[in-house]
């Protein structure tokens, strides 16, 4: 059986993260077999490698590469058609199968690293503003608006109209993140710091904790609270008769391969994103580009938070 490169999780390696051969899969009818150029790092799959997963089990949701071969039931892309993809788990190899529905091909002046910012992040933003509906004119509040997700839902929820509060709790991101919020920025330890600026119609909450806590008090009527993390905590107390006392106010957790399979296919949300791109009102923010023999190094660096936006790793 062919055998190709992936990351895998090693105990013995740096970081718990190791480039390694393992047996190469055989598409099913509706997979397309991509070779992989580069990929992007999500904090939630480092994480679950780095402190749970069981050696020998294969990170990776982010993906970019170009088409070898198409599905063989006459979906998706042609071979050579360059792509941007998202799988449930393996997506860190050099080449993968994907399912056409999850995949979205790219125009020419949209890079790999740009692109490969795209899948998790890129779709958690656009699924949480989809929460809020109609926001032109509407107040948006960005928890954590520094973060892989945060900065591109600030981008999104302008280009949608929308005036929007990004919170950041380090006064060096301040100057990044007022240039995608129309330099409304509110800095301090807590979220609660925002609450002069509301009442908010939609809040995209990625921290938890106190920060859930405050979020549900500064909500308009009719306002929702989308839930999508826990860096600062799992458990968050709030009072809730100024919840339910404001009207209408709504509280959504949100799971990303939950959102693609009940509301719409990976391919469709990116390749919005991508012709978000080529339109200048998307700018994904790479903190960190570099080849993916230091993903152990790269892995660490992004669970000590040590850099803001998103990290990608070229595959050679």
């Amino acid at each position: 059986m062919a055998q190709i490169r992936a990351v895998v999780v090693d105990e013995s390696a740096p970081g718990r993260l190791a480039l390694r051969p393992v047996a190469a899969e055989a598409p099913a009818r509706d997979e397309a077999v991509v070779r992989v150029s580069a990929i992007s790092l999500n904090r939630g799959e480092v994480r679950r490698a780095v402190t749970m997963a069981q050696p020998g089990w294969r990170p990776g949701w982010d993906f970019v590469g170009v088409v070898e071969t198409a599905a063989a039931d006459g979906s998706g892309p042609s071979p050579g058609t360059r792509v941007v993809g998202l799988l449930p788990s393996g997506a860190w190899a050099e080449r993968v199968t994907c399912r056409t529905h999850a995949l979205a091909g790219l125009p020419e002046t949209v890079s790999d690293a740009q692109a490969a910012t795209l899948p998790v992040a890129g779709l958690t933003a656009l699924h949480a503003l989809r929460q809020g509906g109609l926001l032109l004119g509407r107040k948006v509040l960005v928890d954590g608006a520094s973060g892989g997700v945060g900065h591109l839902a600030c981008q999104l929820a302008t280009a949608a109209g929308a005036f929007v509060w990004g919170h950041v709790r380090r006064p060096e991101m301040r100057d990044m993140i007022a240039e995608w919020c129309d330099g409304r920025i509110v800095l301090g330890p807590e979220l609660a710091a925002a609450k002069p600026h509301g009442p908010f119609h939609l809040i995209v909450d990625s921290v938890g904790g106190s920060a859930l806590s405050a979020a549900l008090g500064m909500l308009a009527p009719g306002g929702t609270c989308v839930t999508l993390g826990v860096s600062q905590g799992n458990t968050a107390t709030f009072e809730s008769r100024e919840f339910f006392g404001t009207g209408g106010a709504r509280l959504y957790g949100l799971t990303l391969f939950h959102e693609l399979m009940r509301v719409e296919r990976a391919g469709e949300g990116l390749a919005l994103l991508a012709e978000l791109i080529v339109a200048g009102k998307l700018k994904p923010r790479i903190a960190v580009e570099a080849s993916w023999d230091e993903i152990g190094t790269i892995a660490r660096r992004l669970l000590d938070r040590d850099f803001a936006g998103k990290a990608v790793l070229r595959v050679t």
